[in-house]
């Protein structure tokens, strides 16, 4: 199996059984998400211990992109620090955008899963799709108490 048919398996799986999918009760913050494009719509709820994520849930409905991007992100920021999320979410977008180069090996290694989204570098449309999941987690970890739309218009 393929490099390119790996990742796309890995994109059908947590599109097909999303992980950390739901709501978390009691959570320290929330935040909505939505991309007109194409309708993807998002709900994040985390919980904090400090500084690091502790726990983060998502709810919604979206595209397979959307849903599985969602879903490895939420195993991937689990137990990190802001910065550390903020670090992550650059390099996620790097690769998104196509400005992770594609011999760049060490760098896709230290994305582990999520970078199975490279391939959405190839469809400039769908990195909104990709990337609604970590605007949405932004939002939340800017402490919004109240539900924020986020558009990625």
């Amino acid at each position: 199996m393929d490099l390119k048919e790996l990742y796309r398996e890995v994109i059908l799986d947590h599109n097909r059984s999303p992980r950390n999918f739901g709501t978390l009760q009691p959570a320290d913050a929330e935040a909505n998400g939505h991309n007109p494009l194409c309708g993807d719509r998002l709900h994040l709820t985390v919980r904090m211990e400090g500084e690091r994520l502790a726990d983060v849930r998502f709810q919604g409905q979206g595209c397979a992109i959307s849903v599985a991007s969602a879903s490895l992100m939420s195993e991937a920021v689990k137990g990190k620090s802001r910065a550390e999320i903020s670090g992550l979410y650059e390099q996620v977008h790097a690769l998104l955008t196509g400005r992770l180069p594609a011999d760049a090996t060490d760098g896709r290694a230290a994305l582990g899963k999520l970078a199975a989204l490279a391939g959405v570098a190839e469809f400039p449309a769908r990195v909104k799709c990709a990337s609604l999941c970590w605007h949405t987690l932004e939002a939340a970890l800017a402490q919004t108490r109240t539900p924020t739309s986020v558009s990625t218009e």
